[in-house]
């Protein structure tokens, strides 16, 4: 059994002779905090099925249930992303937002539902008709009104807007029609609120999407206000892109509202963050860690937005909590000033050297002693598949269907 106690103090040694401050390291990650989506307790599945699981979530009470197990356990979750048709179908009731609070957690960042509409076929915000674009204006106003209810701080946007073919529809008249939605929703909303704008290069329009990219989504946030931020997921890029690159620019143009955490091998997958290439996160927590050590650094909202379908819903929302809060670690282990000079002289070697020597430090026992410091368990993983949790829930929900989510 490793002596993490011992390890921590090992470690903390090494961090101090680098001039690190261990302390103000660890009162970050005490301060971290991830949102976990309603959706993700839920039974998810592909466009060829649903796969059920015995336990999955169906109501928003069991969905806020299953979080508050996830942050009771890693003490970083106690946000709930909440996606509003699929979980407020007869309407919104505040009493939900007592409830989250009884347990511990808390509404978090309000997802219109503008996607599930058999009008929407032709688009929603960007749809010729009227009639539809107003149906989809009128029901984030109505996501407005339940975030200013629950005291949300975030207006989460994803529209599968689109074509499939060429001339299909006029592509900036098309753009116009979302910039027209987009600013009519902005004004509706209160000063403690941000719209994020989330973008995606295709799915399910494979010709054009209507917000096809980070820079797409800039400009759209740009002609709202000042309110208005970029929302990056980390699965809706093509290969190659440079993610890292396009956050440090985003956080420069202070403009980089949100996140939503996955992984994605081929396209938009929603895998598990960390499961595909955990360096590529770790170089985009460098560039969210420097700028979090900059005077007045703007405020980014952390999601996960990942779709479990083969996996347990907790334990894989544990995990991926876990991945996130080591790779901060990590980040924030790196010896900035060694890095700056390493830059200025051009020193390919020793830059490559102080990252990689901060993404393979074994960061365990410095989370071990965050976590016991805050009253948490060590191993959180291992303490809810102790708790008897994912047994009960799987014995007295059995398989069920509904639950909302895509699949």
């Amino acid at each position: 059994m490793r002596d993490f106690a011992a390890e921590y103090r090992l470690l903390a040694d090494r961090l101090m002779e680098k001039g690190l401050d261990v302390e103000q390291i660890k009162a970050r990650l005490k301060a971290q905090e991830i949102e976990t989506p309603s959706w993700g307790y839920s039974d998810a599945g592909t466009r060829f099925g649903r796969y059920p699981q015995a336990g999955a979530a169906v109501t928003a009470e069991e969905k806020l249930a299953d979080a508050a197990q996830v942050h009771k356990y890693t003490g970083i979750a106690p946000g709930v992303a909440v996606h509003v048709k699929w979980d407020f179908p007869d309407g919104f009731d505040p009493a939900i937002c007592q409830l989250a609070e009884s347990l511990g957690v808390r509404i978090g960042a309000i997802n219109p539902t503008c996607f599930s509409d058999e009008e929407g076929m032709m688009g929603t915000i960007a749809n010729p008709d009227p009639r539809i674009r107003q149906r989809a204006v009128d029901h984030m106003l109505e996501s407005i009104e339940i975030g200013r209810q629950a005291g949300s701080a975030n207006l989460s946007l994803w529209f599968t807007d689109g074509t499939n073919y060429p001339g299909q529809d006029d592509i900036l008249q098309r753009r116009r029609r979302v910039t027209e939605s987009l600013q009519t929703v902005y004004a509706a909303m209160p000063e403690s609120m941000q719209m994020l704008i989330e973008y995606k290069p295709f799915e399910p329009a494979f010709y054009h999407t209507d917000i096809a990219d980070w820079g797409m989504a800039y400009l759209f946030a740009k002609s709202c206000g000042e309110r208005a931020k970029v929302l990056v997921d980390l699965g809706h890029h093509l290969h190659g892109t440079n993610i890292e690159h396009l956050v440090a620019v985003l956080l420069d143009e202070r403009m980089l509202g949100g996140f939503h955490f996955n992984n994605a091998r081929y396209a938009d997958d929603d895998l598990m963050i960390g499961s595909v290439n955990p360096y590529q996160d770790f170089l985009i927590f460098d560039q969210l860690v420097a700028a979090e050590l900059r005077p007045d650094p703007a405020p980014i909202a952390y999601m996960i937005d990942q779709s479990l379908n083969v996996e347990p819903k907790i334990p894989g929302m544990i995990q991926s909590c876990l991945h996130i809060q080591r790779t901060y670690a990590r980040a924030l282990l790196v010896d900035r000033q060694a890095l700056a000079q390493a830059q200025a002289e051009a020193d390919i070697i020793a830059v490559g050297q102080v990252l990689t020597d901060a993404y393979q430090t074994d960061v365990e026992p410095l989370l071990v002693a965050v976590r016991e410091e805050l009253g948490l368990a060590p191993d959180p993983l291992a303490a809810y598949l102790n708790s008897g949790y994912q047994e009960r829930i799987a014995r007295e929900r059995g398989i069920r269907s509904g639950g909302g989510g895509l699949g």
